[in-house]
């Protein structure tokens, strides 16, 4: 059973940061991170494939977010600066498999809230 344990959310003021980390029990091709707020739909946040070369990003965090991944721990994490209240969220990590690019496995979800 593949397995994504996330940490690291929490409570920020506007304007700040957080870490978030998604440890992996496998070596997934493509890691990356979605987000879902109250009574929205889930939406694509950022990915990294195993190179870490040419990550994407949703555009509505392009510039305040930086995905990265360290492949000998299986990790990958999510900088998040420059925070408002609309990037307030349950935040989830998703993986492929060793060899696919396409999100299978998921994690439980962390929260997010930014607010004064």
């Amino acid at each position: 059973q593949v397995q994504l344990v996330e940490s690291g959310g929490g409570l920020v003021q506007p304007g700040g940061s957080l870490r978030l980390s998604c440890a992996a029990s496998v070596r997934a091709f493509t890691m990356g991170w979605f987000r879902q707020a109250p009574g929205k739909e889930r939406e694509f946040v950022a990915r990294i494939r195993l190179s870490g070369t040419s990550p994407d990003y949703a555009d509505s965090v392009k510039g305040r977010f930086t995905i990265s991944r360290d492949n000998a721990k299986n990790t990958a994490y999510l900088q998040m600066d420059s925070l408002n209240p609309e990037d307030t969220a349950v935040y989830y990590c998703a993986a492929s498999t060793p060899a696919g690019d396409t999100f299978v496995y998921w994690g439980q979800g962390t929260q997010v809230t930014v607010s004064s």
